[in-house]
């Protein structure tokens, strides 16, 4: 069983395998009193006068003590993560990763201004919009309630943070560095006169990205997320003509 477990985990593609397993580790670490959420926390003034630089990167790796906001933001990581790294960005880790970056610095920046102090929730919601504007026929049933298409899915995730009481402001912030992401890469280089303004350095290319794959190879559609029913995507038009 270890066995079989550990060949499933080695299957998760790199870098979600790297950043959900992260985030994991982080939380446990934080239930077990190892770490405190005060040393992982973004503060510009420790990170820049003290040179706690890790504080860049951990505050995208706790969701918060083990409970339903934890499992929630996992889950919708690990699932919408993958499903963009295994779909979208097959075979381009390098330009996944990049993404990354993107995500990472623009986020940053922004709560330099703001009294933000955890960034992941609104790196998971930048996630969820870059994939459901890539997958813009998919139909979606959150928790069974209502079915909606997945370009709406970030817009009901941040009207579910309302009902829970929850800041909106990081939800909105996940969006804007979304679409910010998505009309850079896949709008803005479609338009007369446009140009692809992100760029994939060579020296990443080389690091993440695999030598070329067997033609043969058939990928898991990602317009299929399956497996929990308020992300369970279908492709317009299959119900009726399963009718």
């Amino acid at each position: 069983m270890a066995q079989s477990f550990q060949q499933e985990y080695m299957q998760i593609p790199p870098i979600t395998r790297a950043y959900t397993t992260s985030c994991v580790l982080t939380t446990l670490a934080v239930q077990l009193d190892i770490v405190s959420p005060f040393q992982l926390y973004f503060n510009p003034t420790l990170i820049f006068k003290q040179y706690q630089v890790w504080r860049l990167i951990t505050n995208f790796m706790f969701f918060g003590t083990i409970g339903f906001n934890f499992l929630f933001n996992v889950i919708f990581t690990y699932r919408y993560c993958r499903m963009l790294e295994e779909g979208s960005f097959r075979n381009r880790t390098a330009d996944f990763f990049l993404m990354f970056v993107f995500g990472g610095f623009f986020l940053t920046a922004v709560a330099l201004f703001y009294n933000l102090v955890f960034l992941g929730q609104a790196f998971t919601i930048m996630l969820v919009y870059v994939w459901s504007r890539r997958n813009p026929f998919v139909r979606m049933s959150f928790f069974g309630f209502f079915t909606f298409q997945a370009p709406y899915l970030p817009w009901v995730l941040l009207g579910f943070s309302l009902l829970l009481g929850n800041p909106i402001v990081v939800d909105l912030l996940g969006i804007v560095v979304g679409h910010v992401y998505y009309f850079l890469e896949d709008v803005f280089p479609n338009k007369p006169g446009g140009l692809k303004l992100l760029r994939t350095p060579e020296f990443l290319k080389h690091l993440f990205d695999p030598p070329p794959e067997d033609n043969n190879y058939a990928p898991v559609p990602e317009e299929r997320p399956g497996g929990f029913d308020w992300g369970e995507g279908q492709a317009v038009g299959v119900d009726q003509a399963n009718q």
